[in-house]
């Protein structure tokens, strides 16, 4: 139990009429720290976002938000949070900064435009804010979109699978945005059946399954669920994602093609 926690949990359950989806989810995360929520698809992980986010109601139990009650004080949860589903909510037709400056002028905030030069600014984005966001790609979209849900410097930010779909790149990007957030001192809770995903970005895991929280803790705590390791020395060769973005990244323009095996001898 976290005695300051910015999001807590307990005995949370939901069914979709004869299907339970929850059977008594407990956890709690601290403020400042990026909280993992792993489990496969369909454990459940979406179910619980919507509810902590007042989206949907729960059968049973508690659980508040900033201190909120997500159930009889709604309205102050949702002024607390940011919500970045697995779809990027944006307008294609409108640029980048239009759709920053639009969000801020919604929620009446003086300064609409530095606002949205500085969050282009932060999430690299700069360069294409002129540009309809029909163009952009699917990170350039997860990344607007996140940022959008900042407006406002929410305390507390949901992303439900936030690099579904991504290429190597906009997963980069998009951790390197997580770990920057946190450190600028907000609460992140994110849902990922990534196992890769939850070892980067976490400072807490905790893995739902059947329903349930089957363990939380920390990268360290769970690998002890595990005997020891035994110390083999092995070669460890490159991965693809290794050699994609090595590829990538050190690309001048030049045009040319590199073509590994398969080649013919003259």
């Amino acid at each position: 139990m976290i005695s300051d926690a910015a999001v807590r949990v307990r005995g949370l359950e939901k069914s979709y009429k004869d299907l339970p989806v929850l059977r008594g989810v407990d956890f709690d995360v601290a403020r400042g720290s990026i909280f993992a929520l792993l489990g496969s698809n369909g454990a459940g992980k979406t179910t619980v976002v919507r509810i902590l986010s007042t989206l949907l109601r729960a059968d049973a139990g508690l659980a508040t938000v900033n201190g909120f009650d997500v159930t009889t004080q709604a309205p102050d949860v949702r002024g607390s949070i940011s919500l970045t589903g697995q779809f990027a909510a944006v307008d294609e037709i409108l640029t980048g900064r239009e759709n920053l400056v639009l969000v801020a002028r919604l929620r009446h905030l003086r300064d609409s435009g530095p606002i949205a030069d500085d969050l282009l600014r932060r999430f690299g984005l700069t360069e294409a804010a002129a540009r309809a966001v029909s163009t952009y790609s699917g990170g350039m979209r997860r990344r607007l979109d996140l940022a959008m849900g900042l407006i406002g410097n929410p305390p507390v930010v949901f992303l439900d699978e936030p690099t579904t779909g991504l290429d190597p790149q906009g997963r980069l990007a998009m951790w390197q945005a997580v770990r920057q957030l946190a450190a600028q001192g907000t609460t992140v809770l994110l849902t990922t059946q990534y196992l890769d995903e939850a070892e980067q970005l976490a400072d807490r895991i905790a893995i739902l399954h059947g329903g349930r929280i089957i363990v939380t803790g920390t990268l360290a705590e769970l690998r002890k669920v595990l005997p020891p390791a035994r110390i083999e020395y092995v070669e460890r060769q490159p991965t693809l994602e290794d050699v994609f973005l090595a590829l990538v990244e050190g690309d001048t323009g030049s045009g040319g093609t590199a073509v590994v095996g398969g080649g013919t001898d003259e």
